[in-house]
């Protein structure tokens, strides 16, 4: 159906993991999470912020009173496990009514629906119904995930949270603010330390290349990797590019987008893009992308 579309378990997580000075989830306008799932499977638990798809007396789907369809910014239906937006399932029906009814954007369908979701993000469950303005605003995110399982971003307040680095499994950091300090402190293969400022003139580009190296080695192994700065917008983003671009063989363009896709915050400073076009000569032998674009 040509308003529905199929969603990643890690793009989902992603869209969870969204704030500024506050999570994302506290706009009402950002995200209408609905569980099309019975109503004992929802009760027993379900995603966090989810709403139970309702019914009416015969058993149909109905739209929630205050759904206000045509305000939100993003829909996304799950139930169970539904693959396909073409399956005869609870969440395609579910998102079926929910485009006919008046959602201004396409209708995401969860793939692998919650059986997958809760297998690769357990953390994420709950059984909690009811959220107050002040509970959302307190939720503190994730790191984002730019390589599912692997590599993720984030910022200094979630590299020294331990309970981040138990629940993704988190065996190496990438430490690129200026102070020493982390949860992983000591040093060796945990651990690589980019100590440089955030500033227009401060050298990141000399650090690509072992920054990659320390990638490769926590990939090959199959230990995932967190790279964070101090807000998680500039320094460690730029880091991930360089790493896209390397093991990719992305152009500079096509990993801003991907990084930007996961993290809608990002912003890193004119002369790390700078720093980050000249990687891309290195990589590529000629200059793919055109820095001049206001994106940048």
């Amino acid at each position: 159906m040509e308003g529905l579309r199929l969603l990643e378990p890690s793009d989902l997580y992603n869209m969870l993991q969204q704030a500024t000075v506050y999570s994302c989830l506290s706009d009402p306008n950002y995200l209408l999470l609905m569980d099309a799932r019975k109503k004992h499977e929802y009760n027993e638990s379900h995603i966090i912020t989810a709403k139970k798809a309702p019914k009416n007396e015969d058993g149909e789907f109905m739209i929630p009173y205050d759904a206000e369809l045509e305000c939100k910014q993003t829909v996304v239906v799950y139930d169970s496990n539904t693959e396909s937006p073409k399956q005869e399932a609870p969440a395609t029906d579910y998102a079926k009514l929910l485009w006919e009814m008046g959602s201004r954007n396409k209708v995401y369908i969860l793939k692998g629906g919650y059986e997958d979701f809760s297998a690769l993000y357990p953390f994420l469950r709950t059984q909690k119904i009811m959220y107050m303005p002040r509970e959302l605003d307190d939720l503190k995110p994730y790191p984002t995930e730019i390589i599912p399982r692997f590599l993720y971003l984030g910022n200094w307040r979630q590299g020294n949270a331990p309970y981040i680095q138990k629940d993704l499994k988190i065996k190496g950091h990438i430490n690129c603010v200026v102070e020493a300090e982390t949860f992983f402190s000591e040093s060796g293969p945990f651990l690589y330390h980019i100590q440089v400022e955030d500033t227009n003139d401060a050298d990141i580009y000399s650090h690509f290349a072992a920054a990659c190296a320390f990638l490769d080695t926590h990939r090959e192994s199959r230990k995932a990797v967190l790279v964070f700065s101090n807000l998680g917008i500039s320094r460690s983003v730029t880091v991930v590019i360089a790493y896209l671009m390397y093991h990719n063989k992305w152009t500079l363009q096509e990993a801003y987008d991907h990084v930007l896709k996961c993290c809608s915050s990002i912003r890193p400073n004119r002369g790390f893009i700078e720093q980050l076009s000249n990687w891309e000569v290195e990589l590529f032998d000629t200059k793919k992308t055109d820095i001049s674009d206001p994106k940048f």
